[in-house]
């Protein structure tokens, strides 16, 4: 009886301990990392904010809104970006 007992615990704490990783996954939406980036300079007047990639992420970006819907990647540490973060408004969240 000891023993199903035992048993039966360990299967409980092994389905809980399941649910908890994937509610905790490692897991990046794409929509909040950069995988391939912008290396030319993109015009300020094009760009209408910026956010940061999540803290999650490989690399360290900005995801650029422009105009016209689109988004683009780049990285902070491009000189034109370092140059110019502070003439751009930061996107607000919705």
């Amino acid at each position: 009886m000891k023993l199903i007992s035992m048993a039966l615990v360990c299967l409980l704490l092994a389905g809980m301990w399941t649910q908890d990783v994937d509610s905790k996954s490692m897991h990046v939406s794409s929509s909040n990392c950069c995988f391939k980036f912008v290396e030319k300079q993109i015009s300020l007047k094009n760009i209408q904010c910026y956010k940061n990639t999540s803290s999650t992420c490989p690399y360290d970006a900005l995801i650029l809104k422009l105009k016209r819907g689109r988004e683009s990647c780049v990285l902070k540490k491009a000189q034109w970006v370092q140059d110019n973060i502070n003439k751009m408004k930061f996107c607000l969240p919705k």
